[in-house]
């Protein structure tokens, strides 16, 4: 096994590796430590069955289940990401954001599948959540230590329903106009990863409306600031996807954007997220 950094600060690519096969305690060690490293992983060149993708995801905690996105039918955990050449609607995942971080316990990170993919475009950008906590202004940093975060399921929910147009359509199915997904869910600004020691910033632009004291209205700027800085050219990596590529990434410790640049070409992604430890060992002790 060999990691190949993608950037100066985010990404690797690994090399040497057949995932079809059984993952022994070894490898399922190393490959942790690389994705506590590089907070994303592209492994190319892997033909994997819905057991292996499985095995995998395993690797890094339990299997997790989205309750807003419907999965396979024989398997509700793992999540069909088609879109059709026909289909000129939105993208799912097509804005900077970590998964269901409106969830109590949202999921440690995902295993993404390539099993169609277009001639061009289709790339996913990830954005390190880390690298942006630690060169961050000191009155920033100041103003968010120790400070709870409103998150809320708007694409779900009723308040902040995003437009008919902008929606993903065709194979992907998503409960909308819950008002349970309206209510805030409060998680910290900046969490901590409880093996490496990293801190993050913890502020989804999708899903947080306030930072608590905050009005959504005084939250707004500080909030845009924060996501500018967070999504700098020098913080990111682009992945470009292959047949049979797998990526793997850390949904506390980083943003990810889908491009949504391949109309007239089929695009067919198999995902899977695990659980990883709870908000509550994230959380940073008090001085």
């Amino acid at each position: 096994m060999r990691a190949l950094k993608i950037t100066g600060t985010i990404g690797a690519e690994i090399e040497g590796l057949d995932l079809a096969q059984p993952i022994s305690p070894d490898l399922a060690e190393a490959l942790r430590d690389a994705l506590s490293r590089h907070l994303v992983l592209m492994v190319r060149g892997q033909r994997l069955d819905l057991a292996a993708h499985k095995r995998l995801t395993a690797v890094f905690g339990p299997l997790a289940t989205n309750p807003y996105v419907t999965g396979l039918p024989e398997d509700p955990g793992v999540i069909r990401v088609l879109k059709e050449a026909d289909d000129r609607s939105g993208v799912f995942g097509g804005d900077w954001h970590s998964d269901m971080s409106f969830l109590a316990e949202p999921p440690g990170g995902s295993v993404l599948r390539a099993v169609e993919i277009p001639p061009y475009g289709g790339d996913t950008l990830f954005a390190n959540a880390q690298a942006a906590w630690e060169t961050l202004s000191p009155g920033l940093r100041d103003l968010l230590a120790g400070r709870e975060a409103a998150h809320v399921g708007k694409p779900h929910g009723v308040r902040w329903a995003p437009p008919m147009a902008t929606r993903s359509r065709g194979a992907i199915q998503m409960v909308r106009g819950d008002p349970a997904a309206d209510e805030e869910r409060w998680h910290p600004a900046v969490v901590r990863d409880p093996g490496s020691g990293r801190e993050a910033l913890y502020l989804n632009p999708i899903y947080v409306t306030r930072l608590e004291g905050l009005s959504e209205e005084e939250s707004a700027p500080i909030l845009e600031v924060v996501r500018r800085h967070t999504i700098r050219p020098e913080f990111c990596c682009r992945l470009r996807w292959s047949e049979g590529a797998v990526a793997i990434w850390d949904n506390f410790a980083t943003l990810h954007y889908a491009v949504n640049d391949y109309a007239g070409f089929r695009r067919e992604m198999i995902r899977t997220a695990f659980q990883g430890p709870p908000i509550a060992e994230r959380r940073i002790p008090s001085a």
